[in-house]
């Protein structure tokens, strides 16, 4: 029998790989979204970027969907409190997803420019703000979010949606624009025909520069510039936990604490950028396939590193620090955590097998430039 402490740690990890997968799969749509004004010169060329994403973009969202359902299921307490604290940044996201399938559906069902052109506005809107935001969320976990609870446990968001907007969150929201970007571009280039695939690497020379500088930036911020959050003392890890009920020092350098007790750590770090580095070495040499693994690699790296830094924080409260949440303190029942277990060992690997056999089957390029009249090579 698994005890409530490990249940608690394993859902870190399932969550953490379920963002992995809606980052690797679905950032490539986003991207690609993002890209459709700048990579493609004209009304073919844009066509042909949609149907690059079109028959897999719906598929993966399930990984968005399933990741957004365990954090409810999982981690209720964060799931409340984060949605408190992001709520207008999560509205503009959703709003920004809701323009995504329409644009897909209905750019070529007129030829008038006009039309066209509206619609590659709303994709790259759907596109960019997710990227963007993604990142400053992260960046805002980093530096601890302005909420508190009351007497009744109910989380109460002091700041504003434009207070998230600081200066570290905005690098972090590069960080993230730049990385999936790479990973558009690298989709691009196994997906699509001349005059794309040059355009696309070169797109990803540049993003992948900014995301060299911006990671290297906001890591070492994390680490010397920034406050960390440390836990004092709290109760038994094996026992049901309220998040008021511990002590929790918030300072400066305390994040970087987890790396001098864990050399370990550094892995993740070093490992994102040499990973976007090969990435970009395998795509210059026309190996766009084995650069979109690498670049893969590195967006695991990333999230791997935020979540080393964070531990065990799930959601730190810069209002008052020992309100933060921590996985041993946000997390559901043992019950439901051990029922919903035995779910994802079921389901899980049938959303692994499909993904799989999706991409495989689609695995061709893009040779025509109408999504009305798809066919692969």
């Amino acid at each position: 029998m698994i005890d409530y402490a490990t249940l608690k740690f394993i859902w870190l990890w399932v969550i953490g790989v379920l963002c992995v997968g809606f980052a690797i799969t679905g950032g490539s749509d986003l991207g690609v979204c993002a890209l459709i004004p700048w990579i493609g010169n004209n009304d073919s060329e844009r066509s042909q970027l949609l149907e690059s994403i079109g028959p897999t973009w719906e598929g993966n969202q399930v990984w968005l969907v399933t990741a957004a359902a365990a954090l409810f299921a999982a981690w209720p307490l964060m799931y409340a409190a984060s949605f408190s604290s992001f709520y207008l940044a999560f509205l503009l996201v959703l709003l920004a997803l809701i323009l995504r399938p329409p644009g897909i559906d209905y750019r070529h069902k007129l030829s008038k420019p006009l039309w066209r052109k509206s619609w590659d506005v709303c994709l790259f809107i759907s596109g960019f703000v997710p990227c963007l935001l993604f990142g400053v969320a992260l960046g805002n976990l980093l530096q601890g979010l302005p909420f508190s609870y009351d007497q009744n446990l109910m989380p109460h968001p002091t700041g504003t949606f434009f207070h998230l907007l600081d200066p570290y969150a905005l690098i972090c929201g590069l960080v993230s624009l730049s990385l999936l970007f790479v990973q558009a571009c690298l989709f691009i280039q196994c997906k699509t025909l001349q005059p794309l695939r040059d355009r696309a690497l070169h797109t990803a020379y540049l993003a992948g520069g900014v995301f060299m500088l911006t990671f290297t930036l906001a890591w070492l911020g994390a680490l010397f510039y920034i406050d960390g959050y440390a836990v004092v003392s709290m109760g038994d890890p094996n026992q049901a936990l309220i998040p008021t009920g511990k002590e929790v020092i918030k300072g400066p350098g305390l994040w970087f604490r987890h790396y001098q007790q864990d050399s370990w750590g550094y892995i993740g770090p070093f490992l994102s950028i040499l990973s976007v580095g090969m990435a970009l070495i395998l795509a210059s040499l026309q190996r766009p396939k084995t650069a979109l693994v690498c670049n893969s690699v590195a967006i695991a790296s990333v999230l791997l590193t935020l979540g080393f830094t964070l531990y065990p924080f799930v959601m730190p409260s810069m209002s008052v620090p020992n309100h933060s949440l921590t996985l041993w303190d946000a997390s559901a029942s043992r019950l439901s955590l051990g029922w919903m277990l035995v779910a994802v060992l079921f389901f899980l690997p049938i959303v692994l097998g499909y993904t799989t056999w999706a991409f495989h089957v689609m695995r061709g390029t893009v040779s025509t430039t109408m999504p009305n009249d798809s066919h692969y090579q």
